[in-house]
């Protein structure tokens, strides 16, 4: 299947936006605005961090015997964090006067050895940690969404088109993919041109059209044994009739174009209907011309120096409220290049 037709499902077009709006949203949270602390309390520091500032809290205390300014930055350190650091500092007081850094400890152990909290002095209010936890909780929870969504779109994207998976029915297929195994079936169909006194073409090609593939539209190029480069063929929808979708092709034009001819030469293939309408064939006769296509019909187009056989190797014509042979269900097409003479 080719990538713009993967585009045309809109649950691949939801997946595809899902999963670029998931990589732009990770790339603008972590590398053009990522998140920023500010005005953090000594809760948020690391154990060794937050020892350093108990040190400064005890000299401070020293100096100042402010009792309700030491309680605040215990508690912004957090009363359980704080009674092992100092516990810690009075054992190893280093260049802090071990009696004072005793004392501190003492204080802080009676203050909140009761059943009730001492009450807190007027001053900010330490709920670093619970944002940090609330935080910490969403960010793991979208990595594992995140991680989740990525998991389904690989396995989906595995399972579809690279494990090539087999559907049970030709209508599971999209058009597209229904002339493609079309096309691969009719390859044991190609014509024995040397039963016709001609030579291998120097480029051949089996292609379909199915009702629904709107868009159809193939070219090839024609190139020499040493690489040069001839030209190119191709085939596509010319015309079609009715209304609503999918399109009723009613002419499919063949096309060749020769780097050595200013004209490229162009064949539209009717259904029986539209050539028998003075109208259709008004309308297409610009744009070359018109042959009625016929079941293992043939078609020669010519320029200065190339020449293509197209052979009508299947062909059903659709069913439905329009007339009689009026549209295709399904076409293949061998096309054959050789170089003039």
């Amino acid at each position: 299947m080719r990538l713009p037709d993967l585009f045309k499902k809109p649950l691949i077009v939801a997946i595809a936006a899902g999963v670029l709006g998931l990589v732009l949203g990770l790339f603008f949270a972590w590398m053009v605005w990522p998140t920023q602390w500010t005005d953090a309390t000594p809760a948020a520091l690391s154990g060794q961090a937050q020892e350093d500032y108990l040190r400064m809290a005890i000299d401070s205390f020293e100096l100042n015997q402010d009792t309700d300014l030491a309680w605040i930055r215990i508690q912004q350190v957090g009363v359980e964090k704080s009674l092992p650091l100092l516990q810690k500092i009075a054992s190893a007081p280093g260049l802090q006067d071990p009696g004072i850094a005793a004392n501190f400890r003492d204080r802080v152990a009676s203050a909140t050895g009761g059943a009730q909290q001492p009450p807190s002095p007027d001053g900010p209010t330490d709920d670093t940690p619970s944002l940090l936890a609330n935080q910490s909780m969403v960010i793991a929870v979208s990595g594992v969404l995140a991680l989740a969504v990525l998991v389904g779109v690989v396995y989906l994207f595995w399972r579809r088109f690279i494990r090539g998976r087999s559907p049970s029915s030709p209508e599971e297929y999209s058009p597209a993919r229904q002339a493609q195994e079309i096309t691969r079936a009719a390859a044991d169909a190609k014509t024995d041109f040397s039963k016709m006194g001609l030579q291998e073409p120097t480029s051949r090609t089996m292609t379909t059209y199915v009702l629904g593939d709107d868009l159809y539209d193939e070219s090839f190029s024609i190139d020499a044994q040493n690489g040069d480069f001839l030209g190119e063929y191709g085939v596509g929808v010319s015309d079609a009739i009715g209304v609503g979708d999918p399109k009723k092709v009613t002419a499919i034009e063949i096309w060749l174009f020769d780097k050595n001819d200013i004209k490229t030469a162009t064949k539209v293939l009717m259904t029986p209907h539209a050539f028998n309408d003075p109208n259709l064939r008004a309308k297409l006769e610009a744009k070359g011309e018109l042959v009625q296509i016929e079941p293992h019909g043939q078609t020669l187009l010519e320029t200065a120096t190339l020449q293509l056989l197209a052979t009508v190797v299947d062909l059903e014509f659709g069913q439905g409220n329009l007339p009689p042979k009026s549209h295709f269900e399904r076409i293949t097409l061998e096309l054959a290049v050789w170089p003039k003479g």
